[in-house]
């Protein structure tokens, strides 16, 4: 399963109003493209509601969320934006860019040499450090609790909570994201903001990737390399999720991870 990130409105998430990064290649290459859940069905063979009973389902879980975590005393959030027509942003980290992000924040923050590569594959959650922040209750960030949702809300914080679909997730909030990532471009980088947005384009994995018989598509699928340069992966990663960070705080709109 790959990894793509999502900033945009619910409605056209779950409207499937929206294309990923590699879908968008392979139609302007001439590619087929087929999404596959991970428990090997076809997406699209998911039952569709009509665009607007999505956005009535997710405007009532919003409302009930946002209900749900206003602070006594205090004024309620304000409900962002539901339609299917705003435009949205995405792109294609996978799993060893981002847990090479987060190996690298890991190793920042208890003063440790930050490894020069990473495997191919790599189950990033079982390295030392990289648990170790997971565990450290002095140090929460949402990006290392296992947060795949951040809500367009200013404070940080994060929680568990059923999605529309009723799985179970943790959700954080932009607020909150753009700390951890502010924290993390200090302790590792200190880059502007324009270094930052040019990372995705000039760090990562190092081929664009190829395209097989059935149209499946990943930067990560290149067998002749079985190593990465985890700084490379780690900016590269940091790009996308700087990227999302700052589209939702304009558009107002949820991010998402999506695998």
């Amino acid at each position: 399963m790959g990894l793509d990130i999502y900033a945009g409105t619910l409605t056209r998430y779950y409207s499937h109003n929206w294309k990923t990064v590699v879908q968008q290649w392979a139609e302007e290459n001439g590619y087929a493209f087929n999404r596959i859940t991970p428990d090997g069905e076809p997406a699209d063979n998911e039952e569709e509601l009509s665009a607007a009973e999505v956005q009535a389902a997710v405007e009532n879980w919003r409302d009930q969320i946002l209900n749900a975590i206003s602070q006594p005393g205090q004024p309620p959030y304000a409900p962002w934006p539901e339609n299917n027509e705003s435009p949205y942003y995405t792109d294609k980290p996978d799993w060893d860019a981002f847990g090479a992000m987060l190996l690298a924040a890991a190793c920042h923050t208890y003063e440790e040499p930050v490894p020069p590569t990473v495997e191919k594959d790599w189950d990033f959650g079982e390295h030392p450090l990289v648990a170790r922040l997971a565990a450290d209750q002095e140090r929460v960030w949402s990006l290392f609790r296992g947060a795949t949702w951040w809500l367009p809300l200013p404070d940080a914080f994060f929680f568990q909570a059923p999605l529309p679909t009723d799985d179970t997730a943790a959700i954080g909030t932009v607020g909150g994201l753009r700390k951890e990532l502010e924290k993390l471009n200090q302790l590792a980088w200190q880059a502007d903001e324009d270094t930052i947005l040019d990372w995705a384009d000039t760090e990562g994995y190092p081929a664009d990737g190829t395209v097989g018989p059935d149209g499946q598509y990943s930067k990560a699928d290149i067998p002749e390399h079985a190593k990465y340069d985890t700084q490379s992966l780690a900016k590269f990663a940091f790009s996308m999720f700087w990227q999302a960070m700052r589209f939702a705080e304009e558009q107002q709109v949820p991010i998402l991870l999506d695998y």
